[in-house]
């Protein structure tokens, strides 16, 4: 059996989640290529990084065998149809159309290049070797019929018809000596462990996405957990997806492995909720309103939840506080701060001790209450502009498409925004629905799910999001959309204060709401507006930097003729 490079890929189609895209395919490829002698590594899901500026992707390749003669042979797989066109085999991803033959050898020049540049400076300056590379078109869905219109040559093709050949061809391809000056097999292999980052596939599976991204965008807290300043007050401006969240975790860690106690404030009560799900036990995670209700009860005041002023009675336990030293925090924590008012502001902050840490996390371009920026005098700022969480080239088409109405401090924030993602090849999906018709958009969002669901995602990987608001949404007056059971805030809360739900698998929510969490694929509906302004630029925003792995939006004919133009089409 080959050595397969990363391991654990036996568990990768049996864990719950079945693949995204053509994952399934490579898997299966994947133990089709196994069955090589024991002294051939098999690579997968490699991609190469230059952690200088983030992290920099600048191609990806399906598999690479290394020969224990070191030869190495670079396997792209292309799962499903082709098109034969006058310029050779041709893949479209969505609206884009690639060239399969230009892909391949664009990886080969990438590869090469990058590994002359490891070994620059070995031997008076010079590339002392080669890389003996070769190359194979892996098609097991497709049967080319023209191979002379191909692009690429016949005997580097393994279409459907040659499907069952593949490991023997392969081990032919491995077989020959390489030409003098090529790396041996020791050489290939500690250029792909040493200089290239090796992980699984992370479209594979949702989970390893998480863990990756979760790697990449602990850069920040890493940056941030080593300051020193005093007094320590610290605020960091950061975009959605740059890492916020894992910064206030390992906080909130480190001040449970001190002993020293902490309170983590924000403006959303599901942020909340979701933040005291996996923070170190012994933190407070609250809301600002909750904390107030917390105030009053423990000054004997028990709240009246059917008083019109309850929420402005909250507010005012908090603003009107003066905790002794007893009653404060080592460490306080403000999240969403661009949600606080200045009295809220004042009021958090008196729960920091006098030698205690204080953090304020906030993203300007979250502000979908138009509160202006809350000032903190003497505050070191930290800015973090890049974007982790949302595949890069959805990163980039929003935008995009954003920039064509921004301006001001949203065109600033919009155009500092760095996409850092490892995932890409998940383009904007658009869908529209006739204007003004309610069973067209309940339709049109009923065929995203199925449309979801055949990708590969469960129920329970889909958000529903809702560019309206709770009490406006078309959609969230539903339990269902067709066979999809929704799962949304009832509006009441248990006798433990916590929200109920309804009964469903696929989660459907405001940004409002969902505003701090994230999914892996949103699905961003009832999008409605006839003209760009700032607050409609917040909210495409704020729903579409919540997806991990794919975005569908879901629009009026109106609104996607603001954001594409008088031309521009829907998917």
């Amino acid at each position: 059996m080959a050595r397969i490079v990363p391991d654990g890929w036996e568990a990768l189609d049996s864990n719950g989640h079945p693949g995204v895209g053509s994952a399934v395919r490579e898997i299966e490829t994947l133990r089709v290529l196994s069955a090589l002698a024991d002294d051939v590594a098999v690579l997968h899901g490699v991609h190469w990084t230059r952690i200088e500026h983030g992290c920099s992707i600048y191609g990806e390749i399906d598999f690479i065998v290394v020969g224990p003669n070191g030869r190495v042979l670079v396997i792209e797989q292309k799962s499903g149809f082709l098109e034969e066109t006058a310029d050779g085999l041709v893949k479209a991803q969505g609206s884009l159309k690639k060239k399969v033959s230009s892909q391949i050898l664009r990886s080969i020049d990438a590869l090469k290049t990058r590994f002359a540049q490891s070994r620059r400076g070995r031997g008076g300056g010079t590339v002392d070797t080669r890389l003996s590379i070769d190359y194979l078109l892996y098609c097991p869905d497709y049967r080319v019929r023209d191979f002379d219109r191909a692009g690429i040559a016949a005997e580097r093709i393994v279409d459907a018809t040659r499907a069952a050949e593949l490991v023997a061809l392969v081990a032919d391809l491995l077989a020959p000596t390489p030409v003098a000056g090529s790396a041996d097999a020791a050489t290939a292999l500690r250029f792909f462990s040493d200089e290239l980052l090796l992980v699984a596939d992370v479209a594979t599976l949702i989970g390893r996405t998480d863990a990756w991204v979760t790697r990449l965008s602990g850069g920040l807290a890493q940056t941030a957990m080593q300051l020193e300043f005093s007094p320590f007050r610290l605020r960091v401006r950061g975009t959605a997806g740059s890492g916020k969240t894992q910064l206030a975790l390992r906080v909130l860690g480190r001040a449970a492995d001190e002993g020293r106690s902490a309170l983590y404030l924000c403006y959303n009560r599901p942020l909340a909720d979701h933040v005291a799900r996996i923070a170190p036990g012994g933190a407070t995670v609250s809301t600002f309103h909750h904390f107030g209700d917390r105030l009053l009860r423990e000054s004997g005041v028990e709240p009246d939840f059917a008083s019109k002023d309850l929420f402005a009675r909250f507010e005012a336990a908090v603003v009107d506080a003066r905790p002794a030293d007893d009653r404060r925090f080592d460490v306080v924590i403000v999240d969403e701060g661009q949600d606080f008012t200045p009295a809220w502001r004042d009021g958090a902050l008196r729960f920091v001790k006098p030698d205690g840490r204080a953090y304020w996390l906030e993203d300007p371009m979250q502000n979908l209450y138009g509160r202006e920026p809350v000032a903190l005098d003497g505050w070191v700022t930290l800015n973090a502009q890049v974007n982790y969480r949302s595949p890069r080239d959805i990163v980039d088409g929003i935008v995009a498409l954003l920039a064509r109405g921004a301006d001001g401090e949203a065109a600033t924030a919009l155009l500092s925004i760095e996409a850092a993602s490892p995932l890409s090849g998940s383009e904007l999906d658009i869908t529209t629905w006739a204007d003004d018709d309610p069973r067209a958009l309940v339709d049109v969002t009923m065929r995203a799910i199925t449309k979801a669901l055949a990708a590969g995602y469960r129920r329970g990987d889909i958000a529903l999001l809702t560019f309206a608001g709770r009490d406006h949404s078309k959609l969230l007056a539903l339990d269902a959309l067709g066979p999809h059971a929704l799962r949304r805030f009832s509006g009441d809360y248990d006798l433990f204060g916590n929200p109920v739900y309804t009964e469903g698998e696929v989660l459907a929510e405001t940004i409002y709401r969902f505003k701090g969490q994230s999914a892996p694929c949103v699905i961003f509906s009832e999008i409605d507006f006839e003209g760009f302004d700032d607050r409609a630029i917040r909210k495409l925003f704020v729903g579409a930097t919540r997806a991990t792995t794919k975005l569908m939006l879901v629009m009026s004919e109106r609104a996607a003729r603001v954001c594409l133009g008088e031309g521009g089409t829907a998917q």
